[in-house]
């Protein structure tokens, strides 16, 4: 027990396993308390408004990804390293993905009566400024943790969402009588909104000060144009992400009825947390990249080992458990959910090299490399999952996924492992030379 003990606290005192870890557990408490929360929706709100509040959130979510998952990447990069202008890096994300996010939403509502009966909550002036606030939100929520790893300090991370969590679990219940339609859509806004001031008043206030006093940087900071560089190459890559996450779910959305998605939206957003665990190691892989170029091959090493130590146990359980996890909110999701969630889990290991891969590709700066394979990825799985939609249903969505990441991390294997294997012999190298010298 002891020895497990140091082997902890050892790690903790790695920024790169710390900001991980603190990822992780993030993605757990969002797991939990997301479970938690869609388990009183389904108790207090109808079906039909259990999937119209899913299908609200995700398009909400889309549209405010547009660019903010984009940005991420490049905050995570160049907040390190950016000096005086840190301040002005994150403020100019921050109006960035809600400019674009912000007119994605206009054009989706100007449209609104051709995406279906399920977004049939929209559609007067009221509900249509409420979710386009949502999007400008949301659009900063989601680069607040993205600014708290870069600046190493994503600690602070998991305790945003268990507030946010367990504040609209409260509101859900709230709302429940009061606003029977809309009130999901409403109890995932408004706590989101709240939690903007005092965040961005702790980063601003503390975080940034501090960061720029423990690490002055002696040259200049990253300029506008090296930036939208590494955007060129990085932001079509965000494609793949919101293929998985946000598109697809948005386009099933069109397809079935609303009942029908909630039971399928269930399964897949919990296939989506167990993938986002694959991209919290890769996250702070990048951050730790850009801190400590020289040990970025080591820290690959260490992200594998650590990230495939975490998920697979995870992935076993999940792979058993599905029918279990998913009979929590009734037979029908068990029946129509447990093969999406199990295909979705075992993607997760092609995911796990993929996504340390594309870290050591954006520590490096090789953007072109970046772009080629994550626009590759999000074809593969977008024309994979319209190929296979009339005979899977919605198990297309699993299948194209999985066999899309198993084709990508095939391909980019040979380079992992080149990357990898060349850490062990640079370094050799060094030791090698400096004893020669001596």
């Amino acid at each position: 027990m002891s020895n497990l003990w140091r082997k902890i606290v050892r790690d903790l005192r790695n920024p790169l396993l710390r900001n991980g870890y603190a990822l992780m557990v993030n993605t757990g408490i969002t797991a939990v308390l997301g479970m938690g929360y869609w388990l009183l929706a389904e108790e207090f709100y109808t079906a039909e408004e259990f999937g119209r509040g899913q299908a609200m959130i995700t398009v909400m979510r889309l549209f405010a990804s547009l660019t903010a998952l984009g940005l991420a990447g490049a905050l995570a990069k160049f907040i390190p390293i950016a000096g005086r202008r840190t301040p002005e890096l994150i403020l100019r994300g921050y109006g960035l993905a809600a400019a674009t996010g912000g007119a994605a939403a206009v054009g989706f509502l100007l449209t609104v009566p051709l995406w279906g009966e399920t977004y049939s909550w929209l559609g007067g002036l009221g509900p249509d400024l409420f979710f386009l606030g949502a999007v400008l939100v949301w659009a900063v929520f989601t680069l607040q943790d993205v600014v708290l790893t870069g600046l190493r300090q994503a600690v602070w991370v998991p305790v945003n969402s268990l507030i946010f969590g367990l504040v609209k679990m409260g509101l859900l219940i709230a709302l429940a009588g009061a606003l029977p339609h809309g009130g999901i859509f409403v109890s995932w806004v408004v706590p989101t909104a709240l939690a903007l001031i005092p965040i961005n008043w702790f980063i601003f206030g503390y975080v940034v000060p501090k960061h720029q006093k423990a690490n002055p940087i002696e040259g200049r900071p990253p300029r506008l144009k090296e930036i939208g560089r590494f955007l060129a190459g990085d932001y079509p890559g965000t494609l793949s992400i919101l293929a998985i996450i946000y598109l697809v779910p948005t386009i099933v959305s069109t397809q079935v009825g609303p009942a029908t998605f909630g039971r399928f939206s269930m399964a897949h957003t919990l296939g989506c947390l167990i993938e986002l665990l694959a991209m919290n190691m890769a996250v702070s892989l990048t951050v730790e990249g850009s801190f400590d170029p020289a040990q970025l091959a080591a820290n690959c090493r260490r992200a594998l080992r650590r990230a495939f130590m975490i998920i697979v146990p995870i992935i076993a359980v999940t792979l058993v458990g599905a029918p279990f996890i998913l009979l929590i909110f009734g037979t029908e999701f068990a029946e129509e959910g447990t093969t999406l969630l199990r295909l979705m889990a075992v993607a997760v290991v092609p995911r796990v090299l993929i996504e340390v891969y594309l870290s050591s590709l954006r520590a490096r700066g090789e953007a072109r490399r970046l772009a080629f394979v994550q626009i590759g990825l999000a074809g593969l799985i977008l024309v994979s999952i319209f190929a296979l939609f009339p005979f899977a249903h919605v198990n297309a969505v699993g299948w194209g996924i999985l066999l899309s990441e198993l084709l990508v991390a095939g391909l980019i294997y040979r380079d992992l492992r080149k990357t990898l294997n060349f850490a062990k012999t640079g370094q050799r190298s060094v030791v090698e030379r400096s004893s020669e010298t001596a």
